[in-house]
């Protein structure tokens, strides 16, 4: 409930609340991440990896806002490329595989999440912030990941992926199935930047990309012997239980909305 409290409040604010909360969810998603995958030697510098990210989410909003043209993404080259020239100086006896594992986080972490802060400003001309976007699109998750768990836990019986996640059941599958896809109807009632076809079309996407980046994440977390990712939400996990079906299903909810709306 308290995470609800602090996302809904950035995402209705928009512009730089926005930005701002997809720069917390950042941080803490890879202070989680690079926690997971310690290991003697290979840990990454902490620090670098919060500013080359948070370089990308800041270029990523600065384009979408039409504070700046396209060139600004490409800062993001020198910035990774100083990730090498700092390894240098470091005198890490496996060197490559700290950078490995730095970059392997922002791939999973930030990159995701800075394609879901340019869905609001996609739909209108003049870079204009929409909020129903991103509210639909948390709506619509937390409906597959609350009808998941209240399916699987009343009706499940057959593993959905027992070597990943023996706890996922395909009984949990469908009942997020069907909550995710009524969500989308009641909110093609509401909103008419889709039409009810076209938010069917993306909850089934959210369903199907959503489901393999939480046993993705799942696979990460069998792979270092830990139940949860985290213990920032007391019951609930860390931020990347939390967030990883936003992380799996961003990037093609952008290229379908690309699709429909440019």
């Amino acid at each position: 409930m308290g995470l609800i409290l602090v996302i809904l409040p950035a995402v209705w604010l928009g512009g730089f609340y926005f930005a701002g909360l997809i720069l917390l969810i950042n941080w803490l998603g890879l202070k989680e991440f690079y926690k997971l995958l310690k290991v003697s030697q290979t840990y990454p510098t902490r620090i670098t990896a919060y500013l080359l990210s948070g370089c990308l989410i800041l270029t990523c909003f600065i384009f979408s806002i039409g504070m700046g043209g396209w060139h600004w993404l490409l800062l993001n080259l020198p910035a990774g490329f100083s990730m090498f020239v700092i390894a240098l100086y470091q005198k890490r006896v496996k060197p490559f595989q700290v950078l490995a594992i730095t970059f392997l986080g922002i791939t999973c972490v930030s990159l995701p999440l800075c394609l879901f802060l340019m869905m609001p400003f996609l739909p209108g001309p003049g870079n204009t912030y929409h909020a129903e976007v991103p509210l639909s699109l948390f709506l619509m998750l937390w409906a597959n990941d609350t009808g998941a768990y209240l399916s699987g836990h009343l009706f499940g019986k057959h593993a959905l992926f027992e070597r990943i996640s023996p706890k996922k059941t395909w009984e949990g599958s469908v009942g997020g199935a069907i909550a995710c896809l009524f969500t989308g109807y009641l909110l093609s009632r509401q909103y008419r930047l889709l039409t009810t076809l076209q938010w069917e079309i993306l909850a089934f996407i959210i369903i199907t990309a959503g489901t393999y980046g939480d046993l993705i994440k799942s696979m990460l977390k069998r792979s270092v012997k830990v139940k949860d990712s985290g213990t920032i939400l007391p019951g609930h996990g860390g931020i990347l239980d939390r967030f990883d079906s936003l992380l799996g299903a961003a990037p093609f909810i952008l290229i379908y909305l690309i699709i429909l709306w440019r």
